[in-house]
């Protein structure tokens, strides 16, 4: 009955843990998706040459100037940047775990960060990496 016990507590826990991997996956790409919108939207703003936009905030419409609104979707841009970026880091996380729980090792690169501008800033003038 024991054994019984821990299977259940493991399964639970291996398909806990999965099902947050599947749905931070589909909110990155829910995320992605909107900031293809906001970067079309932007695009259609600098090339327009119109004073004043509308813009839709939640269900409400507001007419804005195009500076005010390229502000907005600039700013918007940015945090969904740092949230993509953060979802994507800590599934890296989630996924390293989940195989834990299954027994498996690590995937391989997985973990693996570009080098900052500074590293290959410096592996360019040591001759290194061109």
């Amino acid at each position: 009955m024991d054994n019984q016990d821990n299977t259940l507590k493991y399964l639970i826990s291996v398909e806990k843990l999965a099902q947050e991997i599947l749905s931070d996956k589909q909110e990155i790409i829910l995320l992605d998706k909107r900031r293809n919108e906001n970067r079309e939207a932007l695009r259609n703003l600098t090339k327009s040459s119109e004073s004043k936009c509308w813009l839709t905030v939640g269900s409400v419409v507001i007419k804005h100037d195009i500076a005010t609104a390229k502000s907005l979707l600039e700013a918007d841009q940015k945090q969904l940047n740092i949230d993509i970026n953060q979802l994507r880091s800590e599934l890296k996380v989630k996924v390293n775990n989940l195989r834990d729980l299954e027994m498996q090792p690590p995937v391989p690169g997985l973990m693996l960060v570009p080098l900052t501008h500074m590293e290959n800033e410096g592996l360019t003038n040591a001759g290194l990496f061109n």
